[in-house]
């Protein structure tokens, strides 16, 4: 075991290697001849019904395609003349998306006949150059979960005017598909790729005809794993609010494939979908975009929008996130979002990032202090970056994270990602009083080096009109006097369409917001700055920004005051 790891850590992780043993011996076995005929012969007699497609389609897609480029996963491979499948993978990112087929709603939306038959020539090579003994990223249980989902939900636009033959090969391979899934599911890691793996898996048994049988095996699957990840407050266990998007991308439509199937939809994935809705709400700032914690980037407004308007009560708020480690204050037009939570264990913290005590805030229609947000998939070298604490609005100490990032190759292997542990423990109290709500929260991330706590207080006036913090730093035991003081950093990220500039008080900046609101920003006991800044979250990729910093030396125990309120 790498010696990064403490002993619990260790314990953790390799209780989910014997788990992962225990799950692919499971798997091994059901592949066998004794046992695979129990989820039926791998040929196709009728197709029942069609998925929906929620995702949103890119009709451009297809003319770059025709001309010879193909972009997946946030990268650009050029293909040339040739197959899809002749380029060098650029990234695995890219080699995944790819294998999943997500990409045939472009091509199903541009419609034409051309774009039809690039669709079927990329199915039916797909299914030449890749049987089951191949192997590889095309046979990961998640990707053939996302292939069979896909390939169902374009059935129409594929199938339209296609010759018996073509129909039998693509029939046969989605049952030949769904048959290796059957077996195979218990191999996907932990977290939202057994459940994509899942969701392909029960979605194929209801649209092919002859797998009744085994949907309601798959559907208690479904079940186990929609309890292990989705929590009380509706959050995903992964604490990155993106998970829950995806989703409910997922299982929306099969809860319509129940429904054409005049079969019941089992009530706890009822439920949770209603918990994933409200939760998703309860994430939202004043613009309408996602608070950027824990490896949520920039907000697919598109996504977002099709999957509120299935929302069956848009008017059931939820009233705390607890389980999900996120607190709201909203009053008048003001709405704050903090993060007060630790990181989630070992294998599902890999998008987790050191933001404890964090906020983002919206007045109105627009966002003021955003953290800067998780990069896409072809800006990934300022992954670990964006994930620092300093990337957060909240306290950095000695320019250090409050978590630590741990990386290492069994990590790696099990968790697809690297990461984080503390802080190991964050107290929140939340008291709604007669001129407001106050918000005090404490976490323990920087006790193992410098024996300090970091301490916030946050208030909004009742009416929306200012809010005020105190930043403490605190000793963990006792008191702390250090033989040379500690340098502190307490960021405020603005969002992009916010300018600042210095009031004539050097402790004092003035916000000007896109409707012509001004905004100061003060603070007391320490040194203001604006700064530089990067939003890992744009949609056209990491943009300039700025923020406002608050800089100062520490001794031991240090208290901070801002505050925001009209100019």
């Amino acid at each position: 075991m790498p010696p990064s790891l403490t002993l619990t850590e260790r314990s953790r992780l390799a209780r989910i290697a014997v788990d992962r043993t225990r799950r692919s011996l499971v798997a091994r076995a059901l592949r066998s001849p004794v046992l695979k005929w129990r989820y039926g012969a791998p040929t196709v007699d009728e197709l029942l019904i069609v998925p929906q497609e929620l995702r949103t389609a890119d009709p451009s897609f297809a003319g770059e395609l025709a001309q010879g480029q193909l972009g997946l996963g946030g990268a650009v491979a050029s293909i040339g003349d040739g197959s899809i499948f002749d380029v060098a993978p650029p990234s695995e990112v890219w080699s995944r998306s790819l294998h999943g087929f997500g990409w045939l709603r472009n091509l199903s939306a541009a419609g034409s006949d051309e774009d039809r038959e690039m669709a079927r020539d990329a199915i039916l090579t797909w299914i030449e150059r890749y049987p089951p003994r191949a192997g590889g990223v095309a046979w990961q249980p998640d990707v053939v979960g996302r292939r069979l989902q896909s390939w169902l939900a374009n059935v129409p636009f594929v199938f339209e005017g296609i010759d018996s033959s073509t129909y039998d090969r693509i029939a046969d391979s989605l049952g030949l598909q769904l048959v290796q899934l059957a077996t195979r599911w218990r191999d996907a890691p932990d977290g939202y790729p057994r459940l994509e793996a899942l969701i392909g898996l029960l979605t194929g048994s209801l649209c092919i005809a002859g797998r009744d049988n085994n949907v309601l095996e798959f559907e208690r699957a479904i079940v186990g794993e929609i309890q292990a990840q989705v929590l009380a407050d509706g959050g995903h266990i992964c604490r990155n609010t993106n998970l829950v998007i995806e989703l409910l991308l997922d299982l929306l439509p099969l809860q319509t494939c129940f429904t054409a199937r005049d079969r019941k939809f089992h009530p706890e994935l009822s439920a949770a979908i209603a918990r994933l809705l409200r939760f998703l709400r309860y994430m939202r700032l004043g613009d309408g975009s996602l608070t950027r914690f824990n490896g949520m980037g920039a907000t697919p407004f598109d996504s977002l929008a099709t999957l509120l308007a299935y929302d069956p009560a848009p008017e059931s708020n939820l009233a705390s996130a607890p389980n999900s480690g996120y607190a709201r204050l909203a009053s008048g037009d003001m709405i704050m979002v903090v993060d007060v939570g630790t990181p989630p264990s070992l294998e599902h913290a890999g998008t987790a990032c050191a933001g404890a005590l964090s906020f983002e805030l919206s007045i109105g229609d627009e966002a003021v202090f955003v953290n800067a947000g998780s990069p896409g998939p072809s800006d990934q070298d300022w992954l670990a970056t964006s994930r620092s604490t300093a990337s957060h609005n909240t306290l950095c100490l000695n320019t250090s994270s409050s978590s630590k990032l741990l990386r290492n190759k069994m990590l790696n292997r099990l968790v697809r990602a690297s990461p984080i542990r503390y802080p190991n423990k964050v107290a929140v109290e939340l008291n709604k009083e007669r001129d407001g709500a106050i918000l005090k929260c404490t976490h323990d991330g920087y006790v193992r080096k410098f024996s300090l706590t970091h301490k916030r207080e946050l208030f909004m006036a009742r009416d929306g009109s200012r809010v005020t913090g105190e930043d403490i730093i605190g000793a963990g035991t006792g008191s702390v006097r250090f033989a040379r003081d500690l340098p502190y950093a307490i960021h405020f990220h603005l969002d992009n369409d916010i300018i600042c500039r210095h009031d004539s008080d050097p402790a004092a900046a003035i916000l000007e917001l896109r409707n012509g609101e001004m905004w100061r920003f003060t603070a007391r006991g320490t040194t203001l700055s604006i700064e530089d800044s990067i939003n890992f979250a744009d949609l056209a990729g990491p943009t300039r920004s700025s923020q406002i910093v608050l800089r100062g030396a520490s001794f031991g125990e240090t208290r901070v005051n801002w505050a925001l309120e009209p100019a």
